[in-house]
């Protein structure tokens, strides 16, 4: 059926003799090559995809330039491209089946592989096939994501330079994301997780492309942990992007995505029967809670993750499944693991998991029934692992946890009627199970690590070993388990037991002199140590030799010399007869040299592929790191080096005393030089707004004088009129001497009353000019609003005389005119005799006159009265004007004062920064005398007083240009 076909496509052949695969593919690749018709084209096009898999090889050397052609020059039909995509897709891609053998299957693979370099040949292919992923249609969409992906599976790197160097390439790639077509999404997210491998600059693109949203989505779409493959692919796409990429973990954090994972980990009462996908599925979203706080990442986004996710709720909801029943085994140790870097070296998170009870009855504390998990043998490896892990995060950095879990093993602390955490680790550590004594070694090593407090309060346990028989330390207890396991070493004595109890006393008794006394102070543990070291044993015996090594080490190199059998130098004879110094150095590298040694030492989760390579714990080889270097020089220095290192060392903690004595001197100074620099700045600061209310006082005193003035010209054109009006009343004078008379005194009288106004206003004007001072003076002193609160009443009051004198004025003119009715009349009683009635007429006038000018008169004693009371408010004004200067001569006083102690303090300053410059020299000489002693001298210190030095110079010059720039 087959060859009926290609005999239709070749036009019909005649029987005969059969062609082979090669020869119909090279017809078919000649007539794709050389039809001018589209349909002969996608004839033969089709024809190759339906023999790509079986003639792969054939097909993928003959036809890919002919597909590749295609692709290129017939874009509009999306049915040839298609079919072309789909055959580049046969060809290139390594089908996975398991029936194939091994060599089958590398065949396959190295026929992909050599196949997509052929398409890659050209970098040009790969943009033509972004390009054609945006054609919407289905054909054309679906087989280029699915050969785009096949591409990345056998090149991945070369690919993803050339899409990472195309314009828009990975933005075409997310838009597939937003398809509404499943399968072409789903394909999309497995292009992408290609796409997103090893590769941070992509992954940088993706996650800015929205991808988190757009990722966080699906998962809530398709059921979160309930959800089905497009789930758990969704999540691997987000473990990609996130893993050790500090940028997109920090984006994803900022976005607020953290908040959005807590959903995934809501657990019912029912927890049986859970299908495998979502226990893939949960595993997988516990692993990205576990990127983001991973303790490879920076400590400052791992501490600032662990706070989002404590603030949200998420790790009470991960608390909530580790206590929570029925849950799979896997899915508990992978909540535990995750638990425990959440908490590792977060306070509010500890202090959370230390108050987390169990669903108990009665109640028990979390750490109680995780440890009860971890010393029970019948529990899984990798569980056991992971509460110890657990145990060793929550005690990271925590003080106070590490008290408290050391206060369950004190005698004043222990309940009798429950389990505590110490009962548990004594338990675990003198039980008939290895692995459970190499646990519980390393977890209370753990209670004890960098607290020299814990180690002190430790030898105080006493543990009751047999009836009849007087308690024995916990320390004296783990050595003796030492030595009796030595004796019974013939009849199978386990090294992991050994290995961690030893670790279990390096880690106690270094750095705390204390502990080593006591250590030292039963007769028969140096013995004990020096027969282990001195012995020639198998490879495994080598490590508990290593580890005794360290132990004695440790002795001396914390030895108080306070017991006089046992003093350092004592010791190191005791080490040069009984062992040897070149055989004991050689015996403490052997522990470092340990493979499993460097194993444990990559990360701090214990991760071993047995119990029995369970022996080392990640602290512990920090610890040997540290001390290793250090006992090797204790040990080779002469009793005559040790005396003049503690001379040096004496010489040097007094120098730093003294140092240190002077740097809080200087640190002191500077506050106080500091609070003057702040004091000077508010004082300045007072004063420009005191310039400022003064500005504005002399604005305000300015307009008052100004309308003042045109006040004054008004006037002074009434008080010209009034001259006027007295010059005519004089040319009456002859007329009636007596009428004429009383006249000439009223107008004296209303002349001497306009004089006196006059002058009251001047009087204002001259109190206006004071004022202008005294609401300087008012500025000075923070009373400001006041000072402009009398000016508006005196500018109200020159208001009101304006008023009155406008008044006065009229009244005048009105008697000018009565005046002028007078003279009138009198002349005409000069030339005909006055009638009675007349008289009678102008005697009411003049009784009107006379009460006029009483009224007059009245008036004038009312403003004698104010011009009195302004009078004393202009003495107040001075007064305050007076208070204004003298505060300012004080806080001048006060400024040239601070001058001067800022000036002083800089001289005191300088005095010390030569005496300690004196000192740092002193000291640099007694530092070069222990190099030349052959002792190794910190170099962090150094640089640490180099810099504090250099720090205190700078502040000097600060200090200078500071006074500097207040002195101009």
């Amino acid at each position: 059926m087959t060859m009926n076909f290609f005999r239709g496509v070749m036009g019909g052949q005649p029987a005969g003799p059969q062609p082979t695969g090669a020869e119909t593919i090279h017809k078919l690749c000649d007539r794709v090559a050389s039809s001018t018709l589209l349909e002969d084209r996608r004839d033969a096009v089709r024809a190759l995809k339906s023999l790509s898999k079986k003639y792969r090889l054939e097909v993928g050397t003959q036809a890919m330039d002919h597909l590749v052609h295609i692709l290129q020059t017939d874009r509009s039909d999306s049915e040839i491209l298609g079919y072309a995509l789909d055959t580049l897709y046969n060809i290139i891609c390594n089908d996975e089946e398991e029936e194939q053998d091994e060599n089958a299957q590398k065949q396959e693979e190295d026929l992909g592989v050599l196949f997509t370099d052929k398409f890659l040949g050209d970098s040009e292919n790969v943009t033509l096939l972004l390009t054609l992923l945006e054609e919407f249609d289905f054909h054309v969409r679906w087989p280029g994501v699915k050969l785009l992906t096949a591409l990345l599976k056998n090149q991945c790197n070369q690919v993803q330079g050339v899409i990472l160097v195309s314009p828009m390439g990975v933005s075409r790639l997310m838009d597939l994301l937003a398809d509404s077509r499943e399968v072409i999404r789903n394909d999309g997210l497995l292009l992408l997780q290609q796409l997103t491998k090893g590769n941070a600059a992509i992954q940088k693109i993706v996650a800015f492309e929205n991808a988190f949203e757009r990722l966080l989505d699906i998962i809530t779409e398709e059921g979160s942990s309930d959800g089905g493959i497009v789930v758990e692919d969704c999540l691997l796409l987000l473990v990609n992007l996130l893993k050790n990429n500090s940028s997109n973990q920090n984006f994803f954090k900022e976005g607020s995505y953290i908040q959005r994972m807590k959903p995934w980990f809501e657990v019912g009462d029912d927890n049986s029967g859970w299908s495998a996908q979502k226990v893939t599925n949960l595993h997988l979203m516990l692993q990205l809670v576990r990127v983001m706080v991973s303790p490879v990442n920076s400590p400052g986004a791992t501490s600032s993750c662990q706070k989002s996710m404590y603030q949200c709720g998420l790790l009470q909801q991960l608390c909530t499944i580790l206590m929570a029943t029925g849950v799979p085994a896997d899915i508990l140790t992978e909540t535990i693991n995750t638990v425990s870097e959440v908490i590792r070296g977060s306070q509010i998170n500890q202090d959370y998991f230390a108050s987390v009870n169990a669903p108990s009855n009665p109640p028990r504390p979390a750490i109680v029934v995780l440890l009860m998990s971890m010393v029970n043998e019948r529990q899984p490896f990798v569980l056991r692992c992971a509460v110890l892990y657990c145990f060793q995060c929550f005690l990271y950095k925590n003080q106070k946890g590490q008290g408290e879990i050391v206060a369950t093993l004190l005698p004043s602390t222990i309940d009798a009627n429950s389990i505590s955490a110490g009962q548990l680790l004594c338990g675990g550590l003198f039980s008939a199970d290895s692995l459970s004594n190499w646990c519980a070694a390393v977890a209370l090593a753990h209670a004890l690590q960098d607290n020299l407090t814990q180690k002190e309060q430790l030898l105080r346990v006493q543990l009751a070993t047999s009836l009849g028989k007087p308690p024995v330390s916990l320390l004296q207890q783990c050595t003796n388990i030492l030595s009796q396991g030595d004796k019974i070493n013939r009849r199978g004595s386990k090294v992991q037991t050994r290995v961690g109890l030893l670790m279990l006393l390096c880690t106690w008794i270094s750095n705390c002199p204390i502990a080593v006394t006591h250590f030292l102070h039963n007769q028969e543990n140096v013995p004990f140590l020096t027969g282990q070291i001195s012995e020639n044993l198998g490879e495994d015996e080598r490590l508990v030799q290593g580890l005794c090594a360290l132990l004695l080490g440790i002795c001396i190199y914390y030895n108080d010399n306070s017991l006089e059998n046992y003093t350092k130098e004592k010791l190191k004879q005791l080490i040069e007869k009984r062992i040897g110094k070149e055989n004991f150095v050689e015996k403490l590298g052997f522990v470092t040299k340990h493979e499993l040694y460097s194993r444990a030492a990559q990360k701090p989760q214990p991760v071993f592929p047995s119990p029995e390579q369970m022996l080392f714990d990640h602290e512990f080889t920090k610890l040997v790191k540290e001390l290793e270097g250090v006992i090797t020089k204790a040990v080779h220095k002469t009793s005559e080096e040790e005396k003049k290192e503690e001379e040096v060392k004496k010489t040097l903690e007094q120098h730093d005393s003294i140092v240190i004595q002077y740097k809080d001197l200087i640190r002191d100074q500077d506050t106080q030089i500091q609070e003057l620099r702040e004091q000077v700045s508010t004082l300045s600061l007072n004063s420009e707004q005191m310039q400022n209310q003064i500005t504005q006082q002399q604005s305000q005193i300015q307009q008052h004088k100004d309308q003042y003035n045109i006040l004054k010209l008004k006037l002074g054109k009434d008080s010209q009129g009034l001259s006027s009006s007295q010059g005519e009343g004089a040319h009456v004078n002859g007329l009636h001497s007596e009428e004429l008379s009383q006249l000439r005194e009223e107008v004296e009288e209303l002349r001497r009353q306009h004089t006196l106004q006059h002058t009251q206003l001047s009087d204002k004007d001259s109190l206006i000019n004071t004022l202008r001072c005294g609401a300087a003076a008012a500025a000075l002193t923070a009373e400001g609003g006041a000072g402009g609160s009398d000016n508006t009443e005196l500018l109200g009051e020159v208001e009101s005389l304006r008023s009155r004198v406008q008044a006065q004025c009229a009244e005048i003119s009105q008697l000018q005119t009565e005046r002028l009715e007078l003279i009138r009349r009198a002349e005409a009683v000069s030339s005909a005799p006055a009638s009675s009635s007349e008289s009678s007429a102008d005697t009411v006038t003049v009784s009107e006159l006379e009460s006029r000018l009483a009224a007059q008169t009245t008036e004038a004693e009312r403003l004698k009265e104010e011009c009195r009371g302004l009078r004393e408010g202009h003495a107040g004004l001075e007064q305050q004007l007076a208070s204004a200067q003298s505060t300012v001569a004080i806080e001048q006083t006060e400024k040239t004062k601070l001058q001067q102690e800022v000036q002083e303090s800089k001289k005191e300053q300088d005095d010390l920064l030569m005496l300690l410059a004196d000192q740092d020299q002193k000291i640099l000489n007694l530092k070069q005398r222990l190099r030349d002693l052959g002792e190794t001298i910190d170099e962090d210190e150094d640089e640490l007083d180099a810099r504090d030095q250099f720090g205190e110079d700078d502040d000097d010059d600060d200090e200078e240009e500071d006074e500097e720039e207040n002195n101009d």
